[in-house]
């Protein structure tokens, strides 16, 4: 990954995947300059806005207005928000929506909003014409320092998350750290999982100064531009050495072999939002390193003393209704991508900053760690 300087206060890095790379751009009111930056790298484009209706309601007539004034002509498509929009029905109607408002190969989808939407916007745009281009503007913590890098994208199968997608780059990413003001402190919450995850994988430094700093990054300001710019940092160049999750890309899962088996457990309604369940995986990862003896007993517990105290679930007896039983849980761990001929991978730690890559973890061990783990959440109370 390299930079550029740029004239405006945004921060701008570089994704280094030689004819798709693409800029990342980090700073307040950039939904505003979205019109002038699009132009600049494809002037007279058409456009497709894709938004869940929350969203809309707060941003769409700003970026039709940047559009407008850049003389980009642009289609807004709504969709429900939340979980449920990464369905094969939501994904088919946004499909014939871009093709109803004659999106061809030239022209661009916007995903305007959180990880839902650019994931679902992103697969529709791979898939229509054979492949268009897309921009992704990001506008929650989640999606700004991890969904919106990296070209993953994609919808939910009834076996489980994200297992129906393409890999499939933006040609730009405008993270506006200003709207992530109007995001519920739940939501905040969620997304600062994943910024605590680059911490974990390989910069113990980092982790140290979240757990010392964690209010200045919540409150805004310096400290939450850092942290974002760092974040993005350590996503690009890792997305940059492995684009197709052939090697490092991998570690980016720490947390979510569990957390995914947790949103599935829950039905994907709400109950555990993506981030949480990330951050409840990434205390068991933790754990069950510990008990594989990885890892120290005390690392797995500053890690889960962190989550807990920014107001993270790190125990399953903090899920809202239960996660059922261990083998539901099984059953959607062995559904996991990174599985390999029937061999479960996960990504376990040596320590904060020590994060590997385990493959062939023997099934039974993960299941005698999850009933160990469901007997204490009965025993705790909620």
């Amino acid at each position: 990954m390299t930079e550029t300087s740029t004239p405006t206060a945004a921060r701008r890095l570089r994704v280094d995947l030689a004819a798709r790379s693409y800029d990342i751009l980090i700073g307040p009111n950039l939904i505003d300059a979205a019109g002038a930056e699009i132009a600049a790298r494809r002037p007279g484009a058409r456009l497709a806005i894709v938004a869940d209706e929350t969203v809309a309601n707060l941003y769409l007539a700003r970026i039709e207005a940047a559009f407008a004034q850049a003389n980009l002509p642009a289609t807004a498509i709504r969709v429900a928000p939340g979980e449920g929009s990464k369905s094969f029905a939501v994904f088919e109607r946004v499909v014939e929506a871009l093709i109803d408002a004659r999106i061809e190969r030239g022209d661009l989808v916007v995903a305007l909003g959180g990880g839902v939407i650019g994931d679902l916007a992103g697969f529709a745009a791979s898939v229509v014409r054979r492949g268009v281009d897309f921009v992704q503007v990001p506008t929650t913590l989640l999606s700004q320092v991890d969904s919106s890098v990296g070209g993953k994208t994609g919808i939910n199968s009834a076996h489980g998350k994200n297992l129906v997608g393409a890999f499939h780059q933006p040609v730009l990413v405008l993270a506006d750290t200003a709207a992530l003001d109007t995001l519920p402190p739940r939501e905040f919450r969620a997304g600062y999982a994943e910024v605590a995850k680059y911490g974990l994988i390989d910069d113990a430094a980092f982790f140290a100064e979240l757990e010392s700093n964690w209010r200045e990054v919540f409150a805004g300001g310096p400290a939450r531009l850092d942290a974002i710019e760092t974040s993005c940092r350590a996503k690009a160049a890792i997305v940059g050495r492995d684009e197709r999750e052939s090697g490092e890309r991998a570690l980016l899962n720490l947390g979510h072999t569990f957390g995914h088996a947790l949103e599935k457990a829950t039905g994907f309604s709400g109950r555990l939002l993506h981030g949480e369940a990330v951050a409840l995986g990434m205390a068991q990862a933790f754990r069950f390193s510990a008990r594989l003896g990885l890892c120290a007993p005390s690392v797995a517990q500053r890690v889960e003393d962190h989550l807990a105290e920014v107001g993270l679930p790190t125990r399953l007896n903090q899920v809202a209704g239960g996660v059922g039983p261990v083998d539901g849980l099984m059953d959607a761990i062995a559904q996991d991508k990174k599985v390999a001929r029937g061999a479960l991978t996960f990504i376990l730690a040596r320590g904060v900053g020590g994060a590997f890559v385990a493959r062939d973890v023997a099934p039974d061990a993960v299941k005698a760690f999850l009933e160990a783990e469901t007997l204490e959440a009965e025993a705790a109370p909620a």
